[in-house]
């Protein structure tokens, strides 16, 4: 499997002014891979996510998966997104079955994958619940469960773990590195934060504000399965910070006062701030 990206632009036109969200991006990505696209909110990250899933078309340039042009959604990609978009008036099953139903899989079929992926993200006695008795984790793994049945050849992931409290974003991080590596899916993950694009990327892209352009690539190389309190993956953490953070503090001036900065503001590294002493 092989996907390439070459020279996509996206431009938005309003009616007094046209917007560039995408400026000349080029990468590909091999079989197998785990990518992340890293970036402050508006570089674009998801547009591109869009336009790979054929969600969107872009202003200009191709992208091409085993060698054939990208020109809408296929079944060869799955996407999940922030929310999990399940059908609150279906079981858990049912709502993991929707995809195969509506691309004409065999009931027989499709009951017995929609209970392989549920047993692979340890909710198969859940599978008769229905979604308002469920977490937000549990509708995330449900969502996970349901992109994997397409069998898609890649698995585009758009902030999946965003509004989901540190521990069970932690414990999802844990149980999708163990996914990727069972199923030996490309997956595209976006994301605007450092640390987990560390923890779960084979590399991490890291795009500039707006509009957004490759602006450097990190190859992670830690092994797996990685733990998020590990000693190396904070020290990278802090390598490709040090790159994302110019690209933070633009997009926070353009909200605030021209003399804005992060040293400047940041009450956690000012040497002057007594805040919580005596606690």
């Amino acid at each position: 499997m092989s996907l390439i990206i070459k020279g996509v632009n996206k431009k938005f036109i309003s009616k007094h002014k046209e917007t560039y969200t995408l400026d000349n991006i080029d990468l590909s990505f091999k079989k197998g891979e785990f990518i992340c696209l890293l970036g402050p909110s508006g570089c674009g990250k998801s547009t591109l996510l869009n336009i790979i899933a054929g969600l969107e078309t872009p202003s200009e340039g191709k992208i091409y998966l085993n060698d054939k042009e990208i020109n809408g959604v296929g079944v060869d990609r799955a996407v999940m997104f922030q929310e999990s978009a399940l059908f609150p008036w279906l079981k858990v099953i049912d709502n993991v079955e929707f995809g195969m139903k509506m691309a004409g899989v065999p009931k027989k079929e499709r009951r017995e994958k929609a209970l392989y992926y549920l047993k692979m993200v340890h909710l198969a006695k859940f599978k008769n619940s229905f979604v308002h008795e469920l977490s937000g984790g549990m509708r995330q793994r449900v969502a996970l469960a349901r992109a994997l049945t397409l069998d898609s050849e890649v698995l585009l992931m758009d902030e999946p773990f965003a509004a989901l409290d540190s521990q069970t974003k932690n414990i999802l991080q844990t149980e999708l590195q163990k996914v990727w590596i069972e199923t030996k899916k490309t997956i595209i993950f976006v994301t605007h934060n450092v640390e987990e694009a560390v923890l779960l990327g084979d590399r991490v892209i890291v795009m500039s504000t707006n509009p957004g352009k490759v602006k450097k690539e990190f190859k992670i190389q830690l092994r797996r399965p990685r733990n998020i309190e590990n000693v190396d993956l904070a020290y990278v953490t802090a390598q490709v910070m040090k790159e994302l953070k110019e690209e933070v503090e633009k997009v926070a001036k353009s909200e605030y006062d021209s003399d804005w900065s992060i040293e400047k503001n940041s009450i956690l590294y000012s040497s002057d701030n007594d805040m919580g002493i005596g606690i």
